[in-house]
């Protein structure tokens, strides 16, 4: 099992968030963290960050992601405050070829966790069902990534349901996808991570996917870890391109499905107190992405 690089593209990334007081008072303490995008190993290299306002901290989780921590007091009534950040990022295409499968696997991502119910009884007895016969690791993710594919009907719901509701009636979105396979992996005992982060569209046609997207990545033995997105890959059209092979147009802002920093929430997390003094509501929160031409 061997692995190839191709192309890579840079792009110029922004991301506003603007935190608007509709008084009457304002808060004695208000807090705002923001997940940076960082260098990546192997997928991308981040060549320049600037953040507004410039007073804040970095702090860095348990995944190695890193924060924007804004102290933003005072805040007045009637009034707004906006954080900008702006990145050059490159992101880097890799794909492992297929191959023997054979080595052994770490021991980190593989436990249980909040939203990746892998010790589930129905996820566990689905992930025996589905790699009953396969000889290798690589042929279990395999009808791992084609179940998910094939199974859940996308429906975005801006939801964070995770992956046993996702063997559910409802629909699901890229966390669902991404959620299930992650859990179904782990299950059977192979390493697996989940990214949140944003996904240049271009031109494509609305549905296929949103900006704000969540995938992952699998262990391969004798190969590593490999990209999977099988929220993209449910059209049969797609399937082998999403398939360990991480694409150019994926940009990740953070690792694993549950960044303590964030407190459940994804990408960012505000905070302010007494919240009977004043109510503070988001006033912008979005993504500008621009592919770099060399």
């Amino acid at each position: 099992m061997g692995v190839s690089a191709g192309s890579s593209q840079r792009y110029s990334v922004k991301q506003t968030i603007s935190l608007a007081n509709e008084g009457p008072g304002q808060p004695d303490k208000q807090n705002l963290w923001v997940a940076l995008i960082r260098d990546v190993a192997p997928y991308q290299v981040v060549t320049s960050r600037a953040i507004t306002p410039g007073k804040y901290r970095v702090v860095v989780d348990e995944y190695g992601n890193e924060y924007a921590e804004f102290n933003l007091v005072p805040h007045l009534p009637r009034t707004t405050i906006s954080v900008e950040i702006q990145y050059q990022v490159t992101v880097l295409e890799r794909t492992l070829e297929p191959g023997s499968c054979e080595g052994s696997l770490p021991d980190d991502f593989t436990q249980p966790e909040l939203h990746i119910e892998s010790a589930n009884p129905q996820i566990v007895a689905l992930a025996e069902k589905l790699s009953r016969g396969e000889k290798t690791a690589c042929d279990t993710i395999r009808s791992f990534y084609d179940y998910v594919g094939d199974e859940l009907v996308y429906t975005f719901n801006g939801k964070d349901w995770g992956a046993q509701a996702a063997l559910g009636k409802m629909g699901a979105d890229c966390t669902e996808y991404s959620s299930l396979m992650v859990a179904l992996s782990r299950a059977a005992g192979i390493p697996a991570r989940y990214y949140t982060g944003i996904l240049y569209l271009g031109d494509k046609p609305e549905g296929m996917a949103q900006t704000e997207h969540a995938w992952l990545d699998v262990y391969l033995p004798g190969g590593g870890w490999a990209a999977m997105d099988p929220t993209l890959g449910r059209s049969l059209i797609n399937r082998e391109r999403y398939f360990a092979h991480h694409t150019p147009n994926h940009i990740i802002v953070s690792v694993g499905r549950n960044p303590s920093t964030l407190r459940g929430a994804s990408y960012w997390s505000h905070l302010y107190w007494p919240g009977d003094s004043t109510t503070i509501g988001v006033s912008m929160a979005e993504w500008t992405i621009t592919p770099i031409q060399d």
